[in-house]
């Protein structure tokens, strides 16, 4: 088993470290699923983490300079690591003005990731900053716990308003109250809604659009027969909405958010080679 990256583009490294950075907010410790084209940051919606779940996905090519992975067998040509990102996101801090950056798994005392970042010198010897990450080594038995999760199916798909306008309207309604409802319908409407005993605030997007998703039959069976005004909704811990929103440094392209009634919300966040999506359980 072996694993060794090198990057020396400084775009790819900052956008490398953003991601990072997001996920680190996102999850205290997560999986690392390495293969031959792909990275994977798993968080599995265990009752320890408030059932969220969190699946993000990189092109390495898009990334890395260098890339050498060998799995734990030729058939299984793949790494399962446990990490804790903010120790990731931390290393990378150091490497903003880097000539480079390798990552390596080690077997010294225990299994760790060795960032090493390469730092502009004014001498013809360069200086190394290392980080040694401590990582646990996840066995094949269990790697089913960490596949990728279904995309529900929601009743209605919706894309997102500006993600710093919601951000703020969230900010000030996390003051309020500790859950929030999320209603939308197949007429590119949405609304934030907090109710409690003493107020009752409502914001409302509209013109948002919805998503085209075609299933094997062509259409979302759920969606096909549904009426374009009628909301589907779910209450959801409003911490947790405003951890994604404040966490993400991705900039994503496009996003959106899949609800199925009273049962859970599914973000998706899509940049050019990452995508990352967010699952919140409703409320009971």
């Amino acid at each position: 088993m072996r694993f060794g990256a090198k990057i020396v583009d400084l775009a790819c490294l900052n956008h490398f470290s953003r991601v990072i950075n997001t996920i680190a907010k996102l999850a205290k410790s997560c999986t690392l699923r390495l293969t031959d084209s792909k990275l994977y940051f798993i968080l599995s919606d265990k009752v320890a983490n408030g059932g969220v779940s969190m699946w993000c996905e990189l092109c390495q090519g898009n990334f890395f300079d260098e890339f050498q992975m060998e799995g734990v067998a030729a058939e299984h040509n793949e790494i399962y690591l446990e990490l804790v990102p903010e120790n990731l996101s931390r290393a990378l801090k150091t490497a903003q003005s880097a000539k480079a950056v390798k990552i390596k798994l080690t077997n010294k005392h225990c299994p760790c990731l060795r960032v090493a970042v390469e730092l502009p010198s004014l001498s013809s010897s360069s200086r190394i900053v290392t980080h040694d990450i401590p990582v646990g080594v996840i066995p094949r038995r269990l790697w089913n716990d960490f596949r990728e999760p279904r995309v529900p199916d929601f009743d209605v798909s919706i894309y997102l308003p500006a993600l710093k306008t919601m951000k703020s309207v969230v900010e000030r309604m996390k003051n309020l109250s500790n859950s929030i409802v999320i209603e939308a319908n197949l007429s590119g409407e949405m609304n934030l809604k907090i109710e409690t005993d003493l107020v009752s605030v409502t914001t409302h997007f509209k013109d948002l659009g919805n998503p085209p998703w075609a299933s094997e039959d062509g259409y979302q069976s759920s969606v096909q027969d549904r009426d374009l005004e009628s909301m589907a909704e779910a209450r959801i811990d409003i911490k947790k909405l405003q951890q994604l929103l404040a966490g993400q440094q991705v900039n994503p392209t496009k996003a959106l958010c899949n609800i199925v009634s009273k049962r859970i919300v599914h973000f998706i966040l899509l940049h050019e080679d990452v995508s990352l999506q967010y699952f919140i359980p409703a409320l009971a």
